[in-house]
């Protein structure tokens, strides 16, 4: 296992994670599909939060379980608490430092069909 950080665009939100980097997922539901994040999924006691709170602004729709934060100055999602597993953190990949293209094509990529998720 392996600690990795990650921040948002201008840097106002910082993270760490302790994972295995050797998937990620790409989600097709709405919010997803926009955004266009690479998204891997770690256990709450694998994530901190750094710094930048303050700087977070939470997106909610349909069940309002899911709880998407973005950056209020650079608008960059770093991380999200997913419906599925709402106990749990999916960060965006591409927010973390020191992973680099090759590292990223190497992930196992798991594709979510969230546009079917019922809305009950």
């Amino acid at each position: 296992m392996r600690t990795y950080r990650g921040a948002c665009h201008c840097g106002k939100v910082v993270f760490e994670i302790d994972t295995e980097l050797d998937c990620a997922a790409i989600c097709n539901c709405s919010i997803c599909r926009r955004r266009n994040a690479l998204m891997h999924r770690v256990p709450a006691t694998h994530f901190r939060l750094i710094d930048g709170a303050d700087a977070l602004t939470l997106y909610q729709f349909n069940t309002s379980t899911a709880r998407h934060y973005f950056c209020k100055t650079c608008g960059i999602y770093p991380f999200h608490r997913p419906r599925i597993a709402p106990d749990a953190y999916t960060v965006n990949v591409n927010c973390l430092d020191d992973v680099d293209d090759d590292q990223i094509t190497n992930l196992e990529i798991i594709r979510v069909d969230g546009r079917s998720f019922s809305t009950s």
